[in-house]
């Protein structure tokens, strides 16, 4: 049996959401204006996760390209935000990784976040100045790695995507000048919402069918 499914696709529709049964683990929403269905769609712990660290890491980001705070005040910030948001993840996505039995992954996850918080807030305060020019290259690596390790983990192609497309966008900073803040931040935050809006492969299947 090959290790990737080829024949399951890379993103599948999420069902409709009459047809999601109602469970505390899929958060159902519809949005209507009259008989016209606006928004349609449902969510599991998990995309719950990536949305939330998607909303974290636009908002990190945001902060950093467009506030004048000084790097010690955004550090703090970056600092806070990342670990609540590695918290949130653990909670929301438990159920997930033990139903696939991939606690391993969070670990990793939690492990690449608190390298990145560290060398970063040691960066501001000691004035690493090498450092500090290549933030944008360090997150993105580390998502980047995380991504590929957790595509692996989980046999599913997308995800190795996502891990490619942080590892390309270092080779684009250069060329994006002083908004590379922004582009890495548009990166991270649009692969997460991306997993949470849709339906991927993962261990050769495209179901949630599990999480329920």
């Amino acid at each position: 049996m090959a290790f990737f499914n080829s024949e399951v696709p890379l993103v599948c529709r999420k069902q409709p959401v009459a047809n999601v049964p109602v469970s505390p683990n899929a958060w159902r929403v519809q949005w209507n204006l009259g008989y016209t269905v606006l928004w349609s769609s449902f969510y599991t712990r998990h995309d719950l996760a990536c949305l939330s660290w998607g909303v974290l890491t636009v908002s990190i980001f945001a902060v950093a390209q467009f506030l004048p705070l000084s790097w010690i005040t955004q550090a703090m910030i970056t600092s806070v935000l990342t670990g609540l948001g590695s918290f949130g993840m653990a909670c929301l996505a438990w159920r997930y990784i033990n139903v696939e039995q991939l606690a391993w992954i969070l670990y990793t996850w939690l492990t690449l976040m608190l390298i990145g918080t560290i060398v970063t807030d040691l960066s501001v305060w000691y004035g690493w100045g090498v450092i500090l020019m290549k933030l944008c290259p360090l997150w993105l690596g580390l998502c980047g790695i995380g991504y590929l390790i957790t595509g692996l983990g989980m046999r599913s192609r997308l995800i190795l995507i996502c891990g490619a497309i942080h590892l390309l966008a270092i080779g684009l900073l250069p060329f994006v000048g002083p908004w590379q803040i922004l582009l890495t931040g548009i990166v991270i935050s649009g692969c997460v919402i991306a997993l949470a809006e849709l339906q991927w492969d993962s261990n050769g299947v495209c179901n949630y069918q599990s999480l329920y």
